[in-house]
């Protein structure tokens, strides 16, 4: 992938007026996910390639309205189904390319990123920045609602050691980028690795 992003962009944009519909069940999954990143009321969190934002209302109601939340996502159509969705209420939509964030360095006290590891084209240098705009201990989600087996079965694919996700290529490629995993679990029914911010 390029820097150019236009692939991201356009596999996105193809999708996003029925993304939601694709996959009605994820609620619960994401509320979960959110509930394991232990936020608290007040705490500053942005959902890193937001997509239709589907995690922002659990985001606004761990956070309380004192808190922030921001959804960020690169691609205009995914923002525009977010908020004919209502769910612009729960955050403020923004259009923006995770790997540079307009955001103050160490603004957040949480990152949430679904489905996004595996569509950063230089995974190291952007989970970095999004260290960058996190306070030292703050912390990462990083969840799919199904697992990479799972995931790669519904694909028609099979699971690389490459990959990404592998516990045993994460834990240092987070190590690299300033973060340190705190927990990993990647079964049928979700993927999510935990780490907190190191520097």
């Amino acid at each position: 992938m390029n820097d150019d992003h236009t692939h991201v962009q356009d596999f996105f944009t193809a999708r996003a007026a029925d993304w939601d519909s694709r996959f009605p069940d994820d609620g619960p999954s994401y509320a979960a996910a959110v509930a394991d990143l232990e936020l608290r009321p007040g705490d500053r969190v942005l959902d890193a390639g937001c997509g239709t934002g589907r995690a922002l209302p659990p985001l606004r109601a761990a956070v309380g309205p004192s808190g922030v939340v921001v959804g960020a996502d690169l691609t205009p159509a995914m923002l525009e189904a977010a908020a004919r969705a209502g769910r612009d209420r729960d955050g403020r939509l923004l259009l923006a390319d995770v790997a540079a964030l307009p955001l103050m360095s160490g603004s957040l006290d949480a990152v949430f990123a679904a489905g996004l590891i595996a569509h950063l084209p230089h995974p190291e240098k952007n989970l970095r920045e999004l260290a960058r705009v996190v306070r030292v201990g703050g912390t990462l989600a990083l969840f799919h609602p199904i697992g990479r087996a799972a995931l790669a079965a519904r694909q028609g694919r099979q699971i690389t050691p490459g990959d990404l996700r592998a516990e045993a290529n994460l834990a240092p490629l987070l190590a690299r980028s300033g973060w340190s995993m705190t927990s990993y679990v990647d079964e049928d029914s979700r993927f999510l690795t935990l780490a907190v911010c190191a520097d």
